[in-house]
C-alpha cells in the first residue's frame, strides 16, 4: 500500500505532491482532534458511572469539561478536515491537469513513427480515462484510505493510553485488517489491468467506428461494425463486473474481521471488568471504542482496492512520459539560424527505415536556398518520408541533413520548427473560429494580420460570405468546409507564420478545377521569396520548378529541370505523357 502511494506521490509534481504531504499532516491532527472524543466520553462516562455506584452528587463541571472537550474536537476536525480536502482535491485535480499538458508537450518531441505504432485510441485513453481516474478515483482514494488508516493509529494509541491490554486486541484485530487488505490488493492486480486494457480497447474501437462511419455506411457494414464495437463494449462491462466480483467477497471478509475486532474489544473489556481489574467507565469507553474503530478501519479499506487501479493508471502515463524523445536541445549557438542567412538544406546518404523496411535508401541532394524543388514519384516510393526527414519529424537511421551547413539534430526543436511551415495534402483544422484557426501559430495576432493573410491566400471572400464571418466555429477537423476551402484556410496558416522554407504535400491533389486557380494564386503569395520543397503530381505545378527529384523505391533515380528529365526518356518521361493522356481524356 504504501510503496503505490510513494508512486503516485512520486508522479504528482513537487508543488502537488507537497500538499498531499502538507493534507497528511492536517490528517493527523485532524485524527487527534476526532481522538479527542474519545477523552469526552471517558470524562462523562467517569462521572455518570461515580454518580451512580458510589452515590455521589453528579458535577456540573463534569458537563462543562465534556462539553469543552468535544467542542475542540468538533471545531478542530471540522477546520482540519476542510483544510485536509481541499488540498487533496486540488492536488489531484492540478496535478492531472498539469500531467495532460505534460503529456501533450511530450508527444510534441516523440519521432513521427511512435503515432504510427500506437493507435489514436491508446492516447486518447491514458489522456482522459486514465487521468480521468487519477483526477477523482485517486484522490478520494488517497484522502479515504491515508484518513482510515490514520484514524485507526490514533485510535489503538487512545485505547492503549487505558488499558494496554485492550490496546494489544486492538492492534491485533488492525494488523488482522490489513492482512485481508492486502490480498484484495493482490487479487485485483490482474483483473484492474485487464479493465484497463478493455477501456482503451473500447475508447480504439469507438473511435475507428466514428471515424469510419462514412465507409461502414457505404460498404453497408454497420451491423457488422457494430458487432465489433458491441463487442468490445461488452468485454469493458464484463471487466467492470469481474472486478466487482473479486472485490466484494473479501470486502466483505474484511468488514467481519472490522466488526470482529470491535467485538473481541467489547468481550475483552466485559472479560476483565467482571475480573476486577478494569473500572466500570474504562469498559463503557472501551465498547465505544470499537465502534469508532471498526468504523475508521472500513472507511479506509473500502477504498484500497482501488490503489491497485491508480498503480496501473500512474504506469500507463509514466510509460508515455518515459519514452525516449528526439534530441530537442540545442547544441551550440542556439541562434544559430537567425544568424544564418543561407539556409540551404543538403542531405548526405541518408537512410531511414520503419521497423526492419528500409523506407530511404542512401539519398544524398542539395536544395538552395529561395529555390523550388519538386519531388515526384510513385505511390509509396518515399516522398513523404524525405519531407519529414529533411524538417525533421523523423530523425535519419544514418547519414546527415543539414540546414544551412549544420546538422538539424544540433537546433533545438523549436528553432528549427519555426523555420518550416507545411501545407498538407489532408488539412486538419480545429473545432474553433476561422480566426483562431489561421493564427494558430501566432495566438496573439491582431484581426488585420489574419485579415491580410486571408486575401493572400484567396479565403478572404468566402469567409466573409460565412454568417459570422471570421468569427464562425467550424467544425472539428474543417467538416463543415470544401476541400478547397480547407486548404486556402491552411495556406493562410502557414502565411501568417511567414517561415522561410515551405512544404507543400499533395497541396493540390483533391482540389476541383473551380478551385485550384485560386490555390495556386494562394500557393504563389506562400511560396515568393520562400525555398520550396512541393510533393505534387499535376505538371503545371512541378514543370516550373528549379529542380525535380525523382524518386523510387527509396532513392532519387533521376534529377534535374524539366526539360532535361522529359528528354531522358526514363520515369519522369513517362510520369508526364501519363498525365498529358489523363488531362486529354474527355467525356
Amino acid at each position: 500500500m504504501f510503496e503505490i502511494l510513494g508512486r503516485f506521490f512520486k508522479f504528482c509534481d513537487k508543488e502537488n505532491r507537497n500538499k498531499f504531504y502538507g493534507s497528511i499532516l492536517v490528517g493527523i491532527l485532524n485524527s487527534l482532534f476526532m481522538a479527542f472524543r474519545i477523552a469526552a466520553i471517558a470524562v462523562m462516562m467517569s462521572g455518570l458511572i461515580q454518580t451512580v455506584s458510589e452515590g455521589k452528587a453528579f458535577e456540573k463541571s463534569t458537563i462543562f469539561i465534556s462539553l469543552a472537550i468535544m467542542c475542540v474536537s468538533l471545531f478542530g476536525a471540522v477546520i482540519t478536515k476542510k483544510n485536509m480536502t481541499m488540498w487533496q482535491t486540488e492536488g489531484g485535480y492540478r496535478t492531472c491537469t498539469k500531467k495532460r499538458i505534460e503529456i501533450a508537450e511530450h508527444l510534441r518531441y516523440l519521432p513521427m513513427g511512435y503515432f504510427n505504432a500506437n493507435s489514436l485510441g491508446q492516447i486518447t485513453s491514458v489522456t482522459t480515462n486514465t487521468m480521468e481516474l487519477l483526477s477523482d478515483i485517486a484522490t478520494r482514494a488517497v484522502m479515504m484510505v491515508m484518513q482510515g488508516l490514520l484514524d485507526s493509529a490514533l485510535i489503538i494509541v487512545m485505547i492503549l493510553f487505558f488499558d494496554w491490554r485492550i490496546g494489544i486486541v486492538a492492534l491485533s484485530g488492525f494488523v488482522l485488517f490489513e492482512f485481508v487488505n492486502i490480498f484484495m490488493r493482490l487479487a485485483v492486480r490482474k483483473i484492474s489491468a485487464e479493465k484497463i486494457e478493455a477501456d482503451t480497447v473500447q475508447i480504439e474501437k469507438i473511435l475507428e467506428y466514428i471515424q469510419g462511419i462514412s465507409e461502414v455506411k457505404a460498404y453497408n457494414l454497420v451491423g457488422n461494425q457494430r458487432k465489433k464495437l458491441n463487442s468490445v463494449i461488452d468485454r469493458a462491462i464484463k471487466g467492470f463486473i469481474a472486478m466487482e466480483m473479486v472485490c466484494i467477497p473479501i470486502a466483505a471478509i474484511q468488514s467481519l474481521v472490522a466488526k470482529l475486532s470491535g467485538v473481541a474489544i467489547m468481550l475483552a473489556s466485559i472479560y476483565f471488568y467482571l475480573g476486577g481489574t478494569m473500572l466500570l467507565s474504562n469498559c463503557a469507553v472501551m465498547m465505544i471504542c470499537s465502534f469508532m474503530l471498526f468504523g475508521a478501519l472500513e472507511a479506509g479499506g473500502n477504498y484500497s482496492a482501488l490503489l491497485r487501479s491508480i498503480d496501473i493508471a500512474v504506469s500507463k502515463a509514466k510509460a508515455i512520459l518515459d519514452l525516449p524523445t528526439m534530441d530537442i536541445e540545442a547544441k551550440g549557438n542556439e541562434n544559430a539560424l537567425r544568424k544564418n542567412k543561407s539556409l540551404d538544406i543538403q542531405a548526405d546518404d541518408i537512410t531511414f527505415y520503419y521497423d526492419k523496411k528500409k523506407i530511404i535508401d542512401g539519398i544524398s541532394l542539395k536544395i538552395p536556398s529561395k529555390t523550388t524543388t519538386a519531388i515526384v514519384g510513385p505511390s509509396g516510393s518515399g516522398k513523404t518520408t524525405l519531407c519529414h526527414l529533411l524538417s525533421r519529424f523523423w530523425d535519419v537511421n544514418s547519414g546527415k541533413v543539414t540546414l544551412g551547413g549544420k546538422d538539424v539534430r544540433d537546433y533545438s526543436m523549436d528553432e528549427l520548427m519555426s523555420n518550416f511551415s507545411f501545407v498538407f495534402q489532408n488539412v486538419y483544422l480545429f473545432h474553433d473560429t476561422i480566426a483562431n484557426n489561421i493564427r494558430f501559430g501566432e495566438p496573439d495576432a491582431p484581426m488585420e494580420k489574419v485579415i491580410a493573410a486571408a486575401k493572400k491566400a484567396c479565403c478572404h471572400d468566402f469567409i466573409s460570405a460565412l454568417p459570422n464571418g471570421y468569427d464562425t466555429v467550424i467544425g472539428e477537423g474543417g467538416a463543415s468546409l470544401s476541400g478547397g476551402e480547407k486548404q486556402r484556410i491552411s495556406i493562410a496558416r502557414a502565411i501568417m507564420k511567414d517561415a522561410p522554407i515551405i512544404i507543400l504535400d499533395e497541396a493540390t491533389a483533391n482540389v476541383d478545377p473551380e478551385n485550384e486557380c485560386d490555390l495556386m494564386k494562394a500557393i504563389g503569395e506562400l511560396t515568393k521569396q520562400k525555398t520550396v520543397i512541393m510533393i505534387a503530381h499535376r505538371l503545371n505545378t512541378v514543370r516550373n520548378a528549379d529542380q525535380i527529384l525523382v524518386v523510387d523505391n527509396g532513392k532519387i533515380v533521376e534529377l534535374g529541370k524539366h526539360d532535361e528529365l522529359v528528354a531522358l526518356g526514363g520515369l519522369y518521361a513517362r510520369f508526364i505523357a501519363s498525365r498529358k493522356q489523363a488531362v486529354s481524356w474527355k467525356l
